[in-house]
Parts: structure tokens; sequence; C-alpha cells
């Protein structure tokens, strides 16, 4: 196999990097393993229970993927070899951060779709990343012995369910992305882009596989009534029918990347590592995007990610995005499930594994090209929302943790560790109570440093309410002056923001003409000064002298504020302030750091409370499906929870509820949902957006965060912050 994969590496033409994504519990390493076997990588007897996939003990202890992990094999079509690099990505919406990663590094997307639930929640979710990442995706119905021997429809009614599950996904396909849609890539059964199976059972169907074999969906009917689906098994192997799939209609590197370079690389299309990466061209200038980092306890960090352009080789000296010295290759390989193969070389076009990048991060761009533009970072879907607070159990293992926490925050870009310096505590945010269980977890069994966590928070943001007049900012020294007002940023201008389309890596006209075109006035989209999360600086000043030197000051202060707001030390969210005039010192000497950063801190934060400074709070969508009978457990559930229900849907006996319910409610819903609906509900969430905390509890929430931080329990005055 080893021999195989590497003569295929050279051959861009004979690669497909694919991805497999869906709903928590759709049935992807299930999937995987099926594959693995039918490559005869693990025995077939064991496929669809090893699940090879998840080699980390927690997946296998609690059955749910957690790592995206990764995995190269051969397939033979039209007796022609093919080499698949496959990523299995988890589904549960705590680890969605792994699919966005997993998504940079492939062209194809297998979207799994279990045939009995339908399309979910978290299917959109993965299905919108791959379409941002330009990725094209097939469809693969799962479970379908489900439909027919649990629920027991008949033939007619099968293909019905089945057609209603394919013009759903072409719905949020045309909806996401209405140019590739129209550009062919819709799923389509008779196209052979949609594949049915059960991928426990090991068979699967599809248009081209039916003109292959002659079955049809009656005799697929007829086995699955029989119980013999061994036989339809050895006639229909899953893995041939859907890596025919994969190899006919998913794009090679060289195809895919023509369309996805100028999606993810800002830089000249012209220039010679811009073509270099169009053609995946092997003897170009490297150009490598990390999507993924992990530790090796033997070769220390294991980098992995998608080479665009030129060849990894041992040895290799190469510059990464963001610092300034090179560093060295130590070992260049690629990964099998949960084993790392070293090879020579490996060429444009494939996933590579590689040591020695010590400076490397998620979303670094490694090249052989000095000052080469990096790539667009991968942005997430959903923001942390739940902290905890992580102490060592004994005091001889701080300074181990410091480290331990450095690196799984390198290993984990979603989670974002800070070190609260009033309480001495480390606070690690996370997507959810799961996924910081299971990073706490981890901490102690392969790190080995024993922590206490306390019990999880919600993180706060907070945002004004209204516009204000211009507030003065006074120096220390009373020299310099600046004049800044603050107001709400339009919703539209920061949803842009949150989805990366406009940012300070903009060229600048691009970015004033996309501003105007959301309603900012022409000299305030020009006077952009920094962006910092959902909130803008802008200048709007006009020939003030020395303002070019000391508005990195000005921003070293906005920043300060954005990161701590005047009301509980939360971060600030969706916050426009403006420049209006500012008076300075002629001096250098009088103009400098502790003069400038406090004046613009003092100013903002005052316009802030003048503002009416409030606290946003995050919300989680809830999808609840259960049995009409128990429904109205279900809904007092939610609306104990300062819930609201969206909407409410019935097939037969069972009911579907969609609800909003604040984050900071949520806590303890799994235990409370089960024995509210006799446990009988199925469940599932995802991040729901901010929305403003209900005046009514709103001095408590604050009286409780200022607490908790060790702050004064009066409120902050608009005077605390000027100096008279």
């Amino acid at each position: 196999m080893v021999e195989r994969v590497t003569t295929l590496m050279n051959e861009p033409e004979k690669i497909r990097n694919i991805g497999i994504v869906a709903h928590i519990d759709h049935g992807k390493t299930t999937l995987s393993d099926n594959l693995l076997a039918g490559a005869g990588m693990i025995s077939k007897e064991l496929a669809g229970r090893q699940l090879f996939m998840d080699s980390d003990e927690e997946e296998q202890s609690r059955g749910i993927t957690i790592d995206a992990s990764n995995v190269s094999m051969v397939h033979t079509y039209n007796n022609e070899d093919y080499l698949i690099n496959l990523i299995d990505t988890p589904g549960h919406v705590d680890f969605g951060g792994d699919v966005t990663r997993a998504m940079r590094a492939v062209d194809g997307a297998v979207v799994v779709v279990d045939a009995v639930e339908g399309t979910m929640p978290q299917t959109e979710t993965v299905l919108r990343q791959a379409l941002r990442e330009h990725v094209r995706p097939v469809l693969f119905v799962n479970k379908v012995d489900r439909l027919i021997n649990e629920l027991q429809v008949d033939s007619q009614e099968m293909q019905v369910r089945l057609g209603k599950v394919i013009d759903h996904v072409n719905k949020l396909i045309k909806n996401m992305n209405p140019e590739k849609f129209k550009a062919g890539w819709k799923v389509d059964a008779a196209a052979g882009t949609v594949a049915f199976g059960s991928a426990l059972y090991n068979w699967a169907i599809s248009v081209p596989m039916m003109q292959q074999t002659g079955i049809s969906f009656k005799e697929v009917y007829d086995y699955c009534k029989a119980e013999d689906m061994k036989a339809l098994a050895e006639k229909c192997p899953l893995h041939s029918t859907v890596l025919d799939m994969v190899i006919r209609y998913l794009p090679n590197p060289l195809d895919a990347q023509k369309g996805r370079v100028p999606a993810i690389w800002h830089g000249d299309p012209n220039s010679a590592i811009g073509k270099s990466m169009a053609n995946a061209d092997a003897a170009g200038d490297l150009a490598f995007m990390v999507t993924d980092i992990s530790i090796d306890p033997h070769a220390g960090e294991v980098a992995t990610g998608r080479l665009f352009s030129g060849s990894f080789t041992r040895g290799m000296e190469v510059y990464t995005s963001g610092t300034a010295k090179k560093s060295r290759v130590q070992q260049v390989g690629i990964f099998m499930g949960p084993e790392r193969l070293e090879v020579e070389r490996i060429p444009a076009g494939n996933i590579a594994a590689v040591t020695g990048l010590k400076d490397a991060i998620v979303g670094s761009t490694v090249t052989t090209l000095e000052g080469m533009i990096p790539f667009e970072s991968i942005r997430h879907v959903s923001e942390p929302v739940v902290t905890v607070a992580v102490e060592a159990k004994h005091t001889k293992d701080l300074p181990k943790l410091v480290e331990v926490l450095r690196q799984v925050a390198k290993e984990d870009p979603t989670l974002q560790i800070t070190l609260d310096e009033e309480t001495g505590e480390h606070l690690m945010a996370g997507m959810g109570e799961l996924h910081l269980e299971v990073i706490a977890h981890r901490i102690q069994r392969d790190k080995n440093v024993e922590i206490v966590t306390s019990k999880p928070i919600v993180v706060y943001r907070e945002t004004i309410r209204r516009k204000i007049e211009p507030v003065e900012g006074k120096s220390p020294n009373r020299h310099n002056r600046f004049y800044i007002y603050v107001e709400p940023l339009d919703t539209a201008i920061v949803d842009q923001i949150k989805s990366g389309d406009i940012s300070m890596n903009l060229p600048e006209l691009e970015r004033r003409q996309k501003l105007m075109e959301l309603g900012m006035s022409k000299e305030e989209a020009k006077g952009i000064a920094g962006i910092l999360n959902s909130n803008i600086f802008i200048d709007v000043t006009k020939g003030i002298q020395y303002l070019n030197e000391t508005m990195e000051l000005v921003l070293d202060g906005f920043e300060e504020v954005m990161k701590a707001g005047p009301l509980t030390r939360e971060p600030v969210a969706n916050m426009k302030c403006v420049l209006v005039d500012a008076k300075l010192h002629e001096d250098a000497i009088h103009r400098g750091p502790a003069q400038v950063i406090p004046a613009a801190r003092q100013a903002i934060q005052a316009g802030m409370l003048m503002a009416e400074d409030g606290l946003l709070e995050p919300y989680q969508k809830v999808f609840i499906q259960v049995p009409q009978l128990t429904m109205g457990g279900a809904t007092k559930e939610i609306q104990g929870r300062r819930g609201i229900i969206l909407n409410m849907t019935t097939e037969g006996d069972l009911a579907i509820i969609e609800a909003r319910v604040p984050v900071a409610e949520m806590f303890g819903f799994a235990g409370e949902i089960r024995s509210a609906t006799e446990g009988r509900a199925m469940w599932s969430t995802e991040f729901g957006g901010f929305d403003i905390v209900p005046a009514s509890i709103q001095t408590e929430v604050v009286g409780q965060i200022r607490e908790r931080k060790g702050l004064k329990k009066d409120l902050p005055k608009v005077t605390d912050y000027l100096s008279m």
C-alpha cells in the first residue's frame, strides 16, 4: 500500500482530497471504516465496528468523533489506481472548528445524511463551511435499511423520501451559493452524484452502479425486507460505489486549485507563486497551509495541511508567516489514521504531515518564498461561549500547566486561553460544556498535569445602544486631548466583518467600496484605522500634526477597551469609535505611550457608559425531536429556561421543536430534558448568536460578573474615567 501511495503522489490528476462531513451520528466514521476495509487496510469483518479513525480512547468511550483524522488509500477505477486522501470529521457542534479546518485541506466533500432523520441543523452548518471554502459536495444517503425495516415504508414511499432528502440538500446549496449551484454543483441521482446505502451493512447503490450491476431499487428493497444484507454487500460493495463517485465527480488538485486559490489567497494571480499554485506545480516555490497541529510524543509537533505548490523534502529551510526566522523541516510524511508514515518527498496537491515547524500555528502559511502574501485566515462559524477557570492541583505543576495550556491552544484554535491578571487564574473558553470537558480530561491524561476546573461560566459581550456627542479624553499631563464619539455599528457591516469579507487585509479601495455599499459615508469609509473583532475605529480628522505617529498608540488604547469593556471587563462587540479631533503636544517626549494610551482609553470608556453600555448574552439554537405525548414536558423545559420557541412541526407522531435559549440557562439541560420526556427526546444544538440581556435581569448579571472578577461592587460612573 505504501509503495502504491508514494508512486501516485506524483500524479496530481490521480489524486482526490476529500472530507466526510455530516450531523452527529449520521454514520461518517462507520463509512470511513468501510472505505478503508475496501482498500484492504482493515479487516472487512471489523469494518463499521472497529471505528479505525476514532483512535483516541476518549472517542471510543464516548462513541463520537472528536478530532478530524486523515488517512491515505488507493482505489482502482477503470483499471487505473487513484490516491484518495480522506479526512473523517466530527459531527458534534462543539468540535465544529475541526470541520472548518479540514475543509481548507480538501477539494471535495462527501455529505452524509441519515435517510430517517433527513438533513439536520449540523448538516446545514457543515455544508455551509464546505461551500465557503469552495469544496465541491457529493451526497451519500445512509441508513436506507432503517427506512425499510424500522419505518416499514414501501418501495414507492422509500423513493419519495430519498427524493425529499436530495431536494433539501440542493435547496441548501442553492441558498448558500447560487453561482456554484448554477455552475452544476447541485447533487443529482441521475447524474451519479448521489449514492444510497447502509454504512453499517456495507452496501451502497448509485445510478452508474445500477447500470453496472443491474440491481435496482426494487431488488434493494427485497434484499432489505429479507434482511439479507450480506448478499447485497457482495453485489454492490459500499467502497466501490462511493469511491467511484468520488473519483468521477470530485475534482483533482489541478482542477480544484484553479478555483480555490483565488478564494483563499488574495495575492496577484499572475505572479510566479500565483501561477504555480493554480497549476499545483511541484517544481514551484513551496506554499503550504497548516490546518491541524498534533503532538507526537517522539517527534514533537506535527503540522498537517494542504500543499498547494512546490514539494516538501527533509532538511529544507522554510519561512512561516508571522515569524522572521527560518525553520528546518525534519520529517515529511502522510497519515494513515493514527500512524504517520515517513516518505522522501511530497509534491503539490497532497495533504502532508511535517515536523520541525516550531513557529507554525493552525492557519500559518509555510513557504520558501520570502515575503509571500499569506493565505486567508481560517474563519470559524461559532465563537467561544463557555469558560472554565483552570488551576493546577499541586503547586509544583504550575510551570508545567502554563506550557501545557500553550500547547493545547496551539492544537485547537477554537479554544481561547487567557490569564486573568487580577485573580491569577487561567481561563479556558470553548464552544460548549463537552468541548471543555474533553480538553480538561486530555490535559490530565496526555500531559500528566492534575488540574481543578471551576464550574462553567458564560462569556458575555458588552455593547452600546445609542450614539453620543464626542467626549474629550485628556492625557495625564493635560498636554494631549482626543475627541471621540461612539455609536452602535450597523448589523450589515458587523456580519461582513464576522464572515471575513471586510478586514484590514483588504486593499483600501476595495474595503472603502464595500463599506459605502453597506451605507457608510465616504468620509468614514476612507478613515478606517483599525478593526478588532466586530468593532471599528475610524479617524475623520483633517491635517492634525503628529497624529500619524501617535495613531498606533491611540489604537492600543482602543484595543484595550475592546478586550475588556468598562462595565464588566468582558469583550466589546458591534461598536464604532470615531475620532473627530485631537490636540497633540509638539514635543514627542510629551506624547508617549504613558500619555496617549490612557487618554484614548478613557474617552472610549466614558463614551460607552454615556451610550448606555449593556450586555449581550450568547444563545444556542436548540432542536428537539420528541413523541407528541411527551411534547409538553419539552416545551415547559425550554420556557423555564427563558427560551423562545421559534417553530413547531409534526411528522407522524413526532413533534419537532425549534427554539432559542440563552447559553447561561443551558447548563444541566441534558439531564433535565431526559426526565421531562421520559428519556424519549433526541436533541441537538448549534450556536445562535448574541442578544441583549433583558433589562429586568441586567443589573443582577452585571453584579454577579463584577463580584466574580473581584471588581468594586458599585457600577462605574462616567466621572470615574474623565479627569476633571
